[in-house]
Protein backbone atom coordinates (compact mmCIF):
# COMPACT_ATOMS: atom_id res chain seq x y z
CA UNK A 1 0.00 0.00 0.00
CA UNK A 2 1.33 3.45 -0.94
CA UNK A 3 1.60 5.58 2.19
CA UNK A 4 4.26 8.12 1.28
CA UNK A 5 3.62 11.77 2.14
CA UNK A 6 5.52 15.01 2.47
CA UNK A 7 5.01 18.48 3.91
CA UNK A 8 6.83 21.25 2.07
CA UNK A 9 7.13 24.66 3.69
CA UNK A 10 8.13 27.49 1.36
CA UNK A 11 8.17 31.30 1.65
CA UNK A 12 4.88 32.83 0.52
CA UNK A 13 6.37 36.11 -0.67
CA UNK A 14 9.85 36.49 -2.16
CA UNK A 15 10.57 40.08 -3.14
CA UNK A 16 13.90 40.65 -4.90
CA UNK A 17 15.15 43.73 -6.72
CA UNK A 18 16.19 47.35 -6.64
CA UNK A 19 14.79 49.37 -3.75
CA UNK A 20 12.40 46.66 -2.57
CA UNK A 21 13.25 47.31 1.09
CA UNK A 22 10.57 50.02 0.88
CA UNK A 23 8.02 47.26 0.16
CA UNK A 24 8.70 45.38 3.39
CA UNK A 25 5.47 46.30 5.19
CA UNK A 26 3.42 45.55 2.07
CA UNK A 27 5.06 42.14 1.68
CA UNK A 28 4.36 41.32 5.33
CA UNK A 29 0.80 42.67 5.38
CA UNK A 30 -0.20 40.10 2.74
CA UNK A 31 0.74 37.36 5.20
CA UNK A 32 -1.97 38.53 7.62
CA UNK A 33 0.39 38.33 10.59
CA UNK A 34 -0.76 39.87 13.84
CA UNK A 35 0.92 41.29 16.92
CA UNK A 36 4.05 43.32 17.53
CA UNK A 37 6.86 42.73 14.99
CA UNK A 38 10.26 42.16 16.63
CA UNK A 39 13.21 43.26 14.49
CA UNK A 40 16.28 41.07 15.13
CA UNK A 41 19.44 42.63 13.77
CA UNK A 42 23.09 43.41 14.49
CA UNK A 43 24.84 46.81 14.62
CA UNK A 44 25.87 47.40 10.99
CA UNK A 45 22.76 45.84 9.35
CA UNK A 46 20.65 47.90 11.73
CA UNK A 47 22.19 51.09 10.34
CA UNK A 48 22.00 49.83 6.74
CA UNK A 49 18.42 48.55 6.77
CA UNK A 50 16.98 47.86 10.22
CA UNK A 51 16.17 51.46 11.11
CA UNK A 52 14.54 51.98 7.72
CA UNK A 53 12.30 48.95 8.29
CA UNK A 54 11.32 50.26 11.72
CA UNK A 55 10.44 53.64 10.17
CA UNK A 56 8.16 51.92 7.65
CA UNK A 57 6.20 50.17 10.39
CA UNK A 58 5.92 53.38 12.40
CA UNK A 59 4.67 55.32 9.35
CA UNK A 60 1.84 52.77 9.17
CA UNK A 61 1.07 53.28 12.86
CA UNK A 62 2.41 49.83 13.79
CA UNK A 63 4.28 49.55 17.09
CA UNK A 64 7.58 47.73 16.63
CA UNK A 65 10.37 46.46 18.89
CA UNK A 66 14.06 45.97 18.03
CA UNK A 67 16.75 43.76 19.53
CA UNK A 68 20.36 44.24 18.40
CA UNK A 69 22.57 41.19 18.90
CA UNK A 70 26.35 41.31 18.97
CA UNK A 71 27.31 37.69 18.34
CA UNK A 72 25.94 34.45 16.94
CA UNK A 73 25.45 32.07 19.85
CA UNK A 74 22.79 30.01 21.58
CA UNK A 75 22.86 32.64 24.33
CA UNK A 76 21.82 35.23 21.72
CA UNK A 77 19.02 32.95 20.54
CA UNK A 78 17.79 32.62 24.13
CA UNK A 79 18.02 36.38 24.62
CA UNK A 80 15.85 37.00 21.54
CA UNK A 81 13.35 34.41 22.78
CA UNK A 82 13.11 36.21 26.13
CA UNK A 83 12.62 39.60 24.46
CA UNK A 84 9.99 38.18 22.10
CA UNK A 85 8.02 36.76 25.02
CA UNK A 86 8.43 39.94 27.03
CA UNK A 87 6.97 42.16 24.27
CA UNK A 88 4.51 39.43 23.16
CA UNK A 89 5.90 39.53 19.61
CA UNK A 90 3.55 38.34 16.89
CA UNK A 91 6.39 37.57 14.51
CA UNK A 92 10.12 38.14 14.07
CA UNK A 93 11.94 39.97 11.28
CA UNK A 94 15.60 39.08 10.79
CA UNK A 95 17.59 41.94 9.23
CA UNK A 96 21.23 41.27 8.43
CA UNK A 97 23.64 38.62 7.26
CA UNK A 98 23.84 35.06 8.49
CA UNK A 99 24.09 35.98 12.17
CA UNK A 100 20.88 37.96 12.63
CA UNK A 101 18.81 35.85 10.25
CA UNK A 102 19.85 32.51 11.77
CA UNK A 103 19.19 33.74 15.30
CA UNK A 104 15.79 35.19 14.37
CA UNK A 105 14.92 31.97 12.53
CA UNK A 106 15.85 29.71 15.43
CA UNK A 107 14.14 31.92 18.01
CA UNK A 108 10.92 32.11 16.00
CA UNK A 109 10.93 28.33 15.59
CA UNK A 110 11.25 27.86 19.35
CA UNK A 111 8.35 30.18 20.23
CA UNK A 112 6.22 29.11 17.22
CA UNK A 113 6.01 32.56 15.67
CA UNK A 114 6.35 33.54 12.02
CA UNK A 115 9.67 34.74 10.64
CA UNK A 116 10.55 37.17 7.83
CA UNK A 117 14.03 37.33 6.28
CA UNK A 118 15.61 40.61 5.14
CA UNK A 119 19.22 39.90 4.09
CA UNK A 120 21.78 42.69 3.88
CA UNK A 121 24.45 40.42 2.40
CA UNK A 122 24.17 37.55 -0.10
CA UNK A 123 26.57 35.40 1.90
CA UNK A 124 24.76 32.04 2.18
CA UNK A 125 21.53 30.21 1.39
CA UNK A 126 20.35 30.49 5.00
CA UNK A 127 18.43 33.62 3.98
CA UNK A 128 15.60 31.33 2.81
CA UNK A 129 16.36 27.83 4.09
CA UNK A 130 14.86 25.96 7.01
CA UNK A 131 18.13 25.57 8.88
CA UNK A 132 20.07 27.78 11.26
CA UNK A 133 23.77 27.61 12.04
CA UNK A 134 25.28 28.77 15.33
CA UNK A 135 28.84 28.34 16.62
CA UNK A 136 29.46 26.99 20.11
CA UNK A 137 32.99 26.66 21.53
CA UNK A 138 35.01 24.68 18.98
CA UNK A 139 32.16 23.56 16.76
CA UNK A 140 29.20 24.81 14.75
CA UNK A 141 25.69 23.44 15.13
CA UNK A 142 23.27 23.21 12.21
CA UNK A 143 19.72 23.23 13.58
CA UNK A 144 16.42 22.57 11.81
CA UNK A 145 13.98 25.48 11.89
CA UNK A 146 11.05 26.86 9.93
CA UNK A 147 11.90 28.67 6.67
CA UNK A 148 10.83 32.33 6.44
CA UNK A 149 7.28 33.26 5.53
CA UNK A 150 8.65 36.04 3.34
CA UNK A 151 12.01 37.21 1.98
CA UNK A 152 12.72 40.82 1.06
CA UNK A 153 16.09 41.10 -0.70
CA UNK A 154 17.03 44.58 -1.86
CA UNK A 155 19.73 44.22 -4.52
CA UNK A 156 20.84 47.83 -4.01
CA UNK A 157 21.79 46.97 -0.41
CA UNK A 158 23.22 43.56 -1.31
CA UNK A 159 25.43 45.02 -4.06
CA UNK A 160 26.88 47.45 -1.53
CA UNK A 161 27.82 44.71 0.97
CA UNK A 162 31.49 43.70 1.35
CA UNK A 163 32.45 41.76 -1.78
CA UNK A 164 33.95 38.87 0.17
CA UNK A 165 30.49 38.13 1.60
CA UNK A 166 29.04 37.89 -1.90
CA UNK A 167 31.83 35.60 -3.11
CA UNK A 168 31.19 33.42 -0.05
CA UNK A 169 27.53 33.15 -1.09
CA UNK A 170 28.60 32.21 -4.62
CA UNK A 171 30.95 29.50 -3.35
CA UNK A 172 28.22 28.14 -1.07
CA UNK A 173 25.94 27.74 -4.09
CA UNK A 174 28.60 26.26 -6.39
CA UNK A 175 29.22 23.59 -3.75
CA UNK A 176 25.73 22.24 -4.53
CA UNK A 177 27.44 20.28 -7.32
CA UNK A 178 29.27 18.04 -4.88
CA UNK A 179 26.51 18.02 -2.26
CA UNK A 180 24.13 16.45 -4.80
CA UNK A 181 26.76 13.90 -5.85
CA UNK A 182 27.17 12.88 -2.21
CA UNK A 183 23.39 12.66 -1.84
CA UNK A 184 23.08 10.34 -4.83
CA UNK A 185 25.93 8.22 -3.48
CA UNK A 186 24.23 7.96 -0.08
CA UNK A 187 21.00 6.95 -1.81
CA UNK A 188 22.74 4.17 -3.75
CA UNK A 189 24.88 2.83 -0.93
CA UNK A 190 22.83 3.59 2.20
CA UNK A 191 19.28 3.88 0.81
CA UNK A 192 19.08 7.49 2.03
CA UNK A 193 15.84 9.11 0.85
CA UNK A 194 16.47 11.09 -2.32
CA UNK A 195 14.46 13.67 -4.24
CA UNK A 196 15.36 13.97 -7.90
CA UNK A 197 13.40 17.22 -8.19
CA UNK A 198 15.18 19.05 -5.37
CA UNK A 199 18.54 17.63 -6.53
CA UNK A 200 17.94 18.93 -10.05
CA UNK A 201 16.97 22.35 -8.66
CA UNK A 202 20.14 22.49 -6.54
CA UNK A 203 22.31 21.54 -9.52
CA UNK A 204 20.59 24.06 -11.77
CA UNK A 205 21.26 26.72 -9.14
CA UNK A 206 24.98 25.92 -9.14
CA UNK A 207 25.03 26.00 -12.94
CA UNK A 208 23.36 29.41 -12.85
CA UNK A 209 26.37 30.85 -11.04
CA UNK A 210 29.02 28.95 -13.01
CA UNK A 211 27.46 30.05 -16.31
CA UNK A 212 27.36 33.69 -15.11
CA UNK A 213 30.72 33.70 -13.31
CA UNK A 214 32.27 36.15 -15.79
CA UNK A 215 29.53 38.71 -15.16
CA UNK A 216 29.54 38.52 -11.36
CA UNK A 217 31.59 41.53 -10.31
CA UNK A 218 31.85 43.85 -7.28
CA UNK A 219 29.39 46.71 -7.00
CA UNK A 220 27.12 45.52 -9.82
CA UNK A 221 23.50 45.30 -8.75
CA UNK A 222 22.79 42.78 -11.51
CA UNK A 223 25.39 40.49 -9.92
CA UNK A 224 23.56 40.76 -6.61
CA UNK A 225 20.36 39.87 -8.48
CA UNK A 226 21.87 36.68 -9.95
CA UNK A 227 23.43 35.57 -6.67
CA UNK A 228 20.31 36.25 -4.61
CA UNK A 229 18.06 34.32 -7.00
CA UNK A 230 20.50 31.42 -6.75
CA UNK A 231 20.49 31.54 -2.94
CA UNK A 232 16.68 31.55 -2.91
CA UNK A 233 16.55 28.56 -5.28
CA UNK A 234 19.01 26.64 -3.13
CA UNK A 235 16.95 27.30 -0.01
CA UNK A 236 13.81 26.16 -1.80
CA UNK A 237 15.57 22.94 -2.86
CA UNK A 238 16.28 22.19 0.80
CA UNK A 239 12.67 22.87 1.76
CA UNK A 240 11.44 20.49 -0.92
CA UNK A 241 13.89 17.81 0.23
CA UNK A 242 13.05 18.31 3.88
CA UNK A 243 16.76 18.33 4.66
CA UNK A 244 19.98 20.19 3.81
CA UNK A 245 21.13 17.32 1.57
CA UNK A 246 20.77 19.24 -1.75
CA UNK A 247 23.26 21.83 -0.52
CA UNK A 248 25.40 20.11 2.10
CA UNK A 249 27.74 17.16 1.61
CA UNK A 250 31.36 16.34 2.34
CA UNK A 251 32.44 19.89 1.51
CA UNK A 252 30.29 21.17 4.39
CA UNK A 253 31.62 18.51 6.77
CA UNK A 254 35.11 19.68 5.81
CA UNK A 255 34.18 23.29 6.54
CA UNK A 256 32.62 22.43 9.91
CA UNK A 257 35.77 20.51 10.87
CA UNK A 258 37.87 23.55 9.97
CA UNK A 259 35.62 25.57 12.29
CA UNK A 260 36.54 23.17 15.09
CA UNK A 261 40.27 23.33 14.45
CA UNK A 262 40.67 27.01 13.48
CA UNK A 263 37.41 28.80 14.35
CA UNK A 264 36.88 32.06 12.50
CA UNK A 265 39.82 31.58 10.15
CA UNK A 266 37.73 31.99 7.00
CA UNK A 267 34.13 32.51 5.89
CA UNK A 268 31.90 29.44 5.74
CA UNK A 269 31.15 29.83 2.04
CA UNK A 270 34.81 30.14 1.15
CA UNK A 271 35.66 27.01 3.12
CA UNK A 272 32.95 24.93 1.44
CA UNK A 273 34.10 26.23 -1.94
CA UNK A 274 37.60 24.87 -1.39
CA UNK A 275 36.08 21.72 0.10
CA UNK A 276 34.01 21.31 -3.07
CA UNK A 277 37.13 21.32 -5.25
CA UNK A 278 38.56 18.45 -3.19
CA UNK A 279 35.27 16.56 -3.04
CA UNK A 280 34.72 16.83 -6.79
CA UNK A 281 38.21 15.38 -7.28
CA UNK A 282 37.32 12.45 -5.01
CA UNK A 283 34.19 11.86 -7.08
CA UNK A 284 36.35 11.77 -10.22
CA UNK A 285 34.55 14.80 -11.63
CA UNK A 286 35.49 18.13 -13.18
CA UNK A 287 37.15 19.72 -10.16
CA UNK A 288 39.03 22.10 -12.47
CA UNK A 289 35.70 23.58 -13.59
CA UNK A 290 34.68 24.28 -9.99
CA UNK A 291 38.09 25.77 -9.22
CA UNK A 292 38.00 28.00 -12.31
CA UNK A 293 34.49 29.26 -11.54
CA UNK A 294 35.50 30.13 -7.97
CA UNK A 295 38.64 31.87 -9.19
CA UNK A 296 36.70 33.87 -11.78
CA UNK A 297 34.33 35.14 -9.12
CA UNK A 298 37.22 35.94 -6.80
CA UNK A 299 36.58 33.25 -4.19
CA UNK A 300 39.44 31.28 -2.55
CA UNK A 301 40.67 28.09 -4.23
CA UNK A 302 43.65 27.22 -2.00
CA UNK A 303 44.55 26.85 1.66
CA UNK A 304 46.69 29.99 1.39
CA UNK A 305 43.69 31.92 0.06
CA UNK A 306 41.75 30.83 3.14
CA UNK A 307 44.61 31.82 5.43
CA UNK A 308 44.89 28.23 6.66
CA UNK A 309 48.02 26.07 6.56
CA UNK A 310 48.18 22.84 4.60
CA UNK A 311 48.55 20.62 7.66
CA UNK A 312 45.27 21.94 9.03
CA UNK A 313 43.49 21.28 5.73
CA UNK A 314 44.74 17.68 5.72
CA UNK A 315 43.71 17.22 9.35
CA UNK A 316 40.22 18.59 8.65
CA UNK A 317 39.84 16.31 5.65
CA UNK A 318 40.78 13.17 7.58
CA UNK A 319 38.40 14.01 10.45
CA UNK A 320 35.47 15.59 8.56
CA UNK A 321 33.45 12.34 8.49
CA UNK A 322 33.14 12.55 12.30
CA UNK A 323 31.10 15.77 12.19
CA UNK A 324 27.69 14.17 11.74
CA UNK A 325 26.00 10.95 10.74
CA UNK A 326 25.77 11.81 7.04
CA UNK A 327 27.15 9.45 4.41
CA UNK A 328 29.34 11.17 1.79
CA UNK A 329 32.25 10.36 -0.50
CA UNK A 330 34.40 10.47 2.64
CA UNK A 331 32.76 7.25 3.83
CA UNK A 332 34.26 6.20 7.14
CA UNK A 333 37.18 8.58 6.71
CA UNK A 334 40.29 9.26 4.65
CA UNK A 335 43.76 8.36 5.80
CA UNK A 336 46.44 11.03 5.84
CA UNK A 337 48.23 9.82 2.71
CA UNK A 338 45.01 9.88 0.66
CA UNK A 339 44.15 13.35 1.98
CA UNK A 340 47.59 14.70 1.08
CA UNK A 341 47.29 13.22 -2.40
CA UNK A 342 43.88 14.84 -2.93
CA UNK A 343 44.84 18.34 -1.79
CA UNK A 344 48.13 18.19 -3.70
CA UNK A 345 46.52 16.98 -6.94
CA UNK A 346 43.97 19.82 -6.79
CA UNK A 347 46.62 22.42 -5.87
CA UNK A 348 44.76 23.27 -2.69
CA UNK A 349 48.14 23.11 -0.96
Amino acid sequence: MFDKSTWIRLPRNVVVGHGVLSETVDAISELHLHGVPLIVTSPTPNDVAGKRVVAQFEEEGIAVETVVIEEASFASVQHVIEIAREVDAGYLVGVGGGKAIDIAKMASDEIKRGFVSIPTAASHDGIVSGRGSVPEKDTRHSVAAEPPLAVVADTEILADAPWQLTTAGCADIISNYTAVKDWRLANRLQNVEYSGYSAALAEMTAEMLVDNAESIKPGLEESAWVVTKALVSSGVAMSIAGSSRPASGAEHLFSHQLDRIVPGAALHGHQVGVGSIITEYLHGGNWQGIRDALATIGAPTTADDLGIDGETVVEALTMAHEIRDRYTILGNGMNEAAAIEAVTATNVI
